[in-house]
């Protein structure tokens, strides 16, 4: 029999599907989608924040269904992974404790096949990418590869999460525009903490269970402070997606007319009031989350953490709303200026 995990939605199409598929389906954690759109945003947002300064393009709708593919495919392979090599560590913990492996629904030789047809799927979607977005791709298998060891060493297991689950947006960035740029690490650096805040959260979950067995992470680390910790992370989030913002959205003009760096940057920083008003909705749902957060209440937790797929829609909303307005109502104004080079980039 496989009953459902303890943090799984009971009434899930997985925990309804035939017994011989169902404990695969688990290992990849296809019953907790929130953890694969969590997965997808990042890429998602790479691809709003390129439109900063690359405007629309009629490829974007291919990468947006690829990202989503291989967001799904590789964090079940990632979970896959994760669930082989803390088989003993789950089997101790109580919430997960029925996970596929500790609960002896599959051996350790059906989920390394299991994890390496995910890993197929992922390959596919990684040939259909342009040149720099494979070696982008591939560069994340070292963070992948040693996530799971990182809650043993560290008391910052959070940081690495964030680095790997984030790194959709670089490949995304890069899919679109076949570059990178300043703004687009900044964005990523903004993701990360965000990334340990909303996992922070997540970890409230099993701090007891997780001192039991000697796991570390930031809920821990934090102790009484989870809620200061989260805020501080979430705060720096704010920051630098506004910064980075600002910056991509005048970079067009700063390669356009040869601005000098110090010049682009002091000329975009005027900007960033606007920005941070302009970002304020997303802001709005991190601090609800901060100011209601239980840290001591599991279901308090997850649902908070949940919140955080809502915080990546809210934000890639903001982000596409300049290049919409641009394409609406400034298109015929800057090309009309004989601005070529900025309607060439945009695609107009």
């Amino acid at each position: 029999m496989t009953a459902p995990i303890k943090d799984s939605d009971r009434s899930h199409w997985v925990n309804r599907s035939p017994l011989s598929i169902r404990p695969y389906l688990q290992l990849s954690r296809l019953d907790r989608p929130v953890g694969y759109w969590l997965l997808t945003l990042p890429g998602w947002i790479g691809l709003a924040f390129a439109s900063l300064s690359h405007g629309f393009a009629s490829s974007d709708l291919k990468w947006a269904i690829l990202i989503l593919i291989g967001a799904i495919a590789m964090r079940g392979a990632g979970c896959t992974y994760n669930d082989i090599v803390d088989q003993d560590l789950d089997a101790q913990v109580e919430r997960t404790a029925l996970r596929p492996l500790p609960a002896g629904t599959v051996t350790t030789r059906q989920a390394w096949i299991w994890l390496f047809a995910q890993c197929a799927v992922g390959l596919i979607v990684l040939l259909c990418l342009p040149r720099l977005g494979q070696i982008i791709s591939l560069a994340s298998i070292p963070l992948v590869a040693a996530y799971p060891f990182m809650k043993r060493i560290t008391w910052w297991p959070q940081v690495w999460l964030g680095m790997t689950f984030n790194w959709a947006v670089l490949v995304a960035y890069a899919a679109k525009t076949e570059t990178v740029s300043l703004p687009l690490f900044i964005l990523y650096a903004g993701l990360i903490f965000w990334t340990v805040g909303y996992d922070t959260i997540y970890a409230c979950q099993d701090i007891e269970d997780d001192m039991k067995i000697g796991v570390k992470s930031t809920a821990r680390r934090f102790g009484k402070r989870v809620k200061l910790g989260v805020g501080v992370c979430y705060l720096a989030t704010f920051l630098l997606v506004c910064l980075a913002g600002v910056l991509e959205f005048h970079s067009v003009v700063y390669e356009m007319n040869g601005m000098p760096l110090s010049a682009y940057i002091v000329d975009s920083l005027s900007f960033f009031p606007a920005a941070i008003l302009f970002f304020s909705p997303f802001a709005f749902i991190l601090l609800w989350q901060v100011i209601t957060l239980k840290p001591v209440n599991s279901k308090n937790a997850l649902t908070r953490f949940k919140s955080s797929f809502w915080a990546g829609i809210i934000l890639i909303a903001i982000t596409l709303v300049p290049s919409y307005l641009i394409d609406k109502h400034y298109k015929d104004y800057y090309c009309e200026n004989r601005q070529n080079e900025y309607c060439e980039r945009r695609g107009y």
